[in-house]
């Protein structure tokens, strides 16, 4: 096992990854910026490194100062946690070569999945099935362009190749605005992500989100964990998750679940992560793999009854998977909703002080947060202060659950999304399942017209 584990990151995920090492008693470094000193990881932490002034660059980002923190507290690994520095590369062959262990994949595994159009060849070659589009990137000639668009069909979407979060990408529904929209999101691509390749996929036009977890050890053991559908989104932003996804054929789940998991074993995939779907039609179609935790990760946890965090730490050490397909039973529903310091409708950010925190509680609720009472909200970071997880032995359960605990959990002094969940959790298309991506934007959209 890990002997002393430097968390790379802020935030909820920074005490959730430090409660799993407490467990597993393996010492834990909190790194913070400036901003984070009075956060309540970093007075738990059994050492803590100031690694730079509050903006992201000069800290959380700034790789040499999170190494130099893990040489002078002589941490033997760093765990990145997700966003940040979580699917960096580079980060990650400069903590294996300055001798330190990664908490996550190989350098070279989180560079073929960080690429989307190396990722969709490797999921090709697995079996994994792709939203049809062109084969790698699109070329530089224009007639070429226009051709395989003709093939793909319209409506068509573009993608940056280097791409996340919603950025580098724009829908095309007519030739005539092709190639300007190619040129376009080249130019966009390489203002975000460094690099202007692109590719082009089917926009499919009402797919919901679904998700499957996956583990994985560095001695070809490879395990799948149910799903999760992510479908309640604002611009490609989610804003609640749940697992198991309503009205998914378990059959189908597990047939895709488990080519994911042989698509693991054939990369030499290492650790957790994920594999991003949309599902339209009864056919599921990959987008992404997230080589790393995600947010959304404790509604697998609660209906499995896995420790995700700890098995990373425990692959991380060497360690075989403690599971077999055949031991991961699903048990129950989990809704989580994302508790944001922001307007629960415009969505513009409201960092501040918190005058006043209650968190609910009773059966089948968790709360993942490191916010207190007094706690300052910096204005520099996500808006994510918190989780709300409530499971039940059914989703109606899980439903009336998360409904009593938003109607019990009190935060003052700022604004939070938490009346938008609200509403959600009497929302008919919601109550009933299987909403597309898009039910959200639109619903968002009739609230600020009739308001």
């Amino acid at each position: 096992m890990l002997e002393k584990v430097l968390i790379a990151n802020r935030g909820e995920i920074a005490l959730r990854i430090q409660r799993a090492c407490r467990e597993l008693g393996i010492k834990t470094v909190a790194v913070h910026s400036v901003a984070d000193k009075e956060a309540k990881y970093v007075k738990l932490a059994d050492e803590s490194v100031c690694i730079g002034p509050a903006p992201s660059a000069q800290s959380y980002l700034h790789i040499p100062a999170v190494i130099s923190a893990a040489e002078v507290t002589d941490a033997t690994a760093i765990h990145p946690g997700y966003g940040f520095l979580s699917e960096n590369a580079d980060f990650a062959e400069r903590v294996e070569n300055s001798g330190f262990v990664f908490i996550g994949p190989r350098p070279e595994t989180i560079r073929l999945m960080g690429d989307k159009v190396s990722a969709k060849d490797a999921m090709k070659a697995s079996g994994v099935p792709c939203v049809p589009g062109s084969d790698g990137a699109l070329p530089d000639d224009d007639d070429e362009v226009i051709r395989i668009a003709k093939k793909v069909g319209y409506p068509i979407i573009l993608k940056a190749a280097g791409g996340g979060g919603g950025r580098g990408m724009r829908v095309v529904h007519t030739e005539a605005a092709l190639l300007s929209a190619a040129s376009l999101t080249k130019t966009e691509a390489q203002s975000f992500f460094g690099n202007p390749m692109i590719y082009m996929e089917k926009f499919l036009e009402n797919p919901r989100h679904i998700e499957i977890q996956v583990l994985a050890d560095e001695h070809g053991n490879a395990i799948f964990l149910g799903e999760r559908d992510c479908s309640m989104q604002r611009r490609h932003q989610k804003v609640l998750e749940e697992a198991p996804a309503p009205g998914l054929d378990s059959k189908l789940r597990d047939k895709i679940g488990e080519r994911c998991a042989e698509a693991c074993r054939k990369i030499g995939y290492r650790g957790a992560g994920t594999f991003e779907f949309l599902y339209e039609n009864g056919e599921f179609f990959f987008i992404e793999m997230n080589t790393r935790i995600q947010v959304e990760h404790p509604v697998t946890e609660m209906i499995t009854g896995v420790d995700l965090v700890q098995e990373q730490l425990r692959i991380a050490g060497g360690e075989k998977l403690r599971y077999t397909q055949k031991q991961i039973q699903y048990r129950g529903h989990a809704i989580e909703c994302r508790i944001n310091a922001e307007d629960p409708f415009t969505f513009v950010p409201s960092p501040g002080q918190i005058t006043q925190y209650h968190v609910p509680g009773g059966p089948g609720i968790r709360v993942d947060s490191h916010v207190y009472h007094n706690y300052l909200v910096p204005p520099h970071y996500d808006s994510m202060i918190g989780k709300l997880i409530a499971y039940g032995d059914t989703r109606e359960q899980a439903i009336a659950r998360m409904r009593t605990a938003l109607s019990e959990m009190v935060v003052d002094g700022i604004k939070t999304n938490i009346p938008l969940h609200q509403n959600l959790m009497h929302d008919g298309a919601f109550l009933q399942g299987g909403s597309s991506i898009h039910y959200l934007e639109h619903k968002l959209a009739e609230m600020k017209k009739n308001s």
